[in-house]
């Protein structure tokens, strides 16, 4: 039995204003074809379907378009959990329908935790799956009046683990053969490495749980929320498989992957990331703006002729003129999606930032408050349950 990790698709997501549904597209396709090509058995997909939780009739087309399609292909069963970019409701609303075509869906945390324990059954091979959603701090547990934010920290992460624990035991329960045993989560893990995401993905200081906090029964965890694919705590069968595709400009420097585990003989016996091909090319370009204008040349596109997307960071003073960027790039078959200044020499206030902006869209929440708190000269270091409380509220602001 072959199993597919993915997760943090972030269908409808917008870098900078500019649409990537070309990307999304081409993804889809690829991830279908490598289903087929690889007789994959199982997907599972940790988390972050979609960029919001009022997602477009474009991105909703593609995502069920896209599941229609593997009923033809070797993949019998595909596992999908809620991730904090999205509704509960969005996704839990067709999941009769979905489950008809062996597509199981959490989109939040059950009343029952045997319902989001699943066994499936392919090629004599047996697996059970806990799919644990992304787990907001009102879905496990009770707020108490006038608890701190370390007691508000410490019981949420003790509740997230008891359901865990709980999920095991579950799992245990039903698993008279031995089975290998895989746990979803969408979740920030100690040590995982955080990208610089547009979207600005939350992970604060809020019950925050390490490779060892989870029950040692689980052969698996097939994690979602970072955009990095990476291993945590040393763990291997502790796993984020990252985001497929960039995000930020901050993700260009590593490999997009997906996991693939194979079940042989009633266990795991191997696990393998594999890179998702980059469908389009993105360049940060650093220096003078005479620097920059002389690499325009070596930016070009790839076998997906989709137009290449560029990041300018310069080395010059406050208030320079960009317009010999903005000419030269006019000979060139790429767009400039952002041009910054690598050192200022003073802090601008919101005022100053919105005179140089096209649109109050181009700023982050989380930018215009930080910079607000700078203006003010309080200090979010000293204080991060401040700007943890501005995160949650902002994520059930999106998520409406």
């Amino acid at each position: 039995m072959k199993i597919l990790h993915t997760a943090d698709w972030h269908l409808g997501h917008r870098l900078h204003e500019q649409s990537q549904v070309e990307e999304q597209t081409l993804f889809l396709s690829w991830i279908e074809n490598y289903i087929i090509d690889q007789k994959i058995d199982v997907l599972l997909i940790s988390g972050d379907i979609f960029d919001t939780g009022v997602p477009s009739n474009q991105s909703l087309e593609m995502y069920y378009n896209f599941l229609v399609k593997l009923k033809s292909t070797t993949c019998q069963s595909i596992i999908i959990t809620g991730g904090n970019h999205d509704s509960p409701g969005t996704l839990n609303a067709p999941k009769d329908i979905l489950n008809a075509l062996s597509i199981k869906v959490v989109g939040k945390a059950t009343e029952n935790i045997e319902d989001e324990v699943f066994e499936i059954n392919i090629n004599d091979e047996k697996v059970i799956v806990g799919a644990v959603p992304y787990l907001r701090d009102g879905d496990i547990r009770r707020a108490v009046a006038g608890e701190s934010f370390e007691e508000l920290s410490d019981k949420y992460k003790a509740a997230l683990i008891n359901h865990y624990e709980a999920l095991a035991e579950q799992c245990e329960l039903i698993n008279a053969n031995k089975a290998p045993v895989i746990a979803m989560g969408h979740l920030f893990a100690t040590g995982g490495s955080v990208s610089d995401s547009e979207q600005n993905i939350y992970v604060g200081t809020l019950g925050h749980i390490g490779a060892e906090d989870f029950p040692t029964y689980f052969d698996y965890f097939a994690l979602g929320h970072l955009h990095r694919p990476q291993i945590i705590g040393g763990n291997d069968k502790v796993r984020y498989s990252g985001s497929p595709q960039i995000l930020s400009f901050s993700e260009i420097k590593y490999d997009k992957k997906i996991i693939v585990l194979t079940i042989e003989g009633n266990k795991i016996s191997d696990i393998k990331d594999y890179v998702v091909p980059r469908f389009r090319e993105f360049y940060k370009l650093e220096g003078t703006i005479a620097e920059c204008i002389a690499a325009f040349p070596d930016v070009i596109s790839n076998t997906y002729e989709l137009t290449p997307w560029v990041e300018i960071v310069l080395n010059e003073e406050n208030n320079i003129n960009t317009d010999d960027l903005k000419i030269a790039a006019e000979a060139y078959p790429f767009e400039i999606l952002k041009t910054a200044l690598k050192i200022q020499r003073r802090i601008k206030g919101i005022e100053d930032l919105l005179e140089e902006t096209k649109s109050i869209k181009e700023l982050l929440p989380t930018e215009v408050f930080k910079l607000k708190c700078k203006e003010i000269g309080y200090d979010l270091e000293s204080r991060p349950e401040v700007e943890d409380a501005f995160n949650e509220i902002l994520q059930s602001v999106k998520n409406q």
